[in-house]
């Protein structure tokens, strides 16, 4: 069973992602910050981290970089969903620190996230 640590601090959607993937087969972990999202990523060991930017105690951003300087955490993927249109400071961070794709919340249907999640997975 894959492995997914959805780090968000919008409870509700949390908890909407975290069924939804639940009951498409995945064991869902959930961190409501970057701090507690660095600590579970570092001990669950993901197979896939969904990455809110904005967040209290540590941004995603933040979190995405400091799991990038880690050995172990390197090369995990990672997908950021944000309510941030990107700008050229949030890309620019972004392409730096590799995450593995980039959705803006209020533009996704849940099956295209769903698809990502299958490619990224699967790869």
């Amino acid at each position: 069973m894959k492995k997914i640590l959805v780090v968000e601090d919008e409870l509700a959607y949390l908890k909407l992602l975290n069924s939804q993937l639940t009951e498409k087969g995945y064991q869902v972990i959930e961190a409501v910050d970057g701090k507690q999202g660095l600590e579970k990523a570092k001990s669950e060991n993901p197979d896939l981290i969904l990455l809110d930017i904005r967040m209290p105690v540590m941004d995603g951003m933040a979190m995405l970089d400091l799991l990038r300087k880690e050995e172990a955490s390197k090369n995990t993927k990672v997908i950021i969903l944000t309510n941030l249109e990107p700008d050229e400071k949030i890309i620019k961070e972004v392409v730096q620190d590799q995450p593995s794709y980039y959705f803006v919340k209020s533009d996704i249907q849940f099956d295209d996230l769903l698809e990502k999640i299958k490619e990224l997975l699967a790869s």
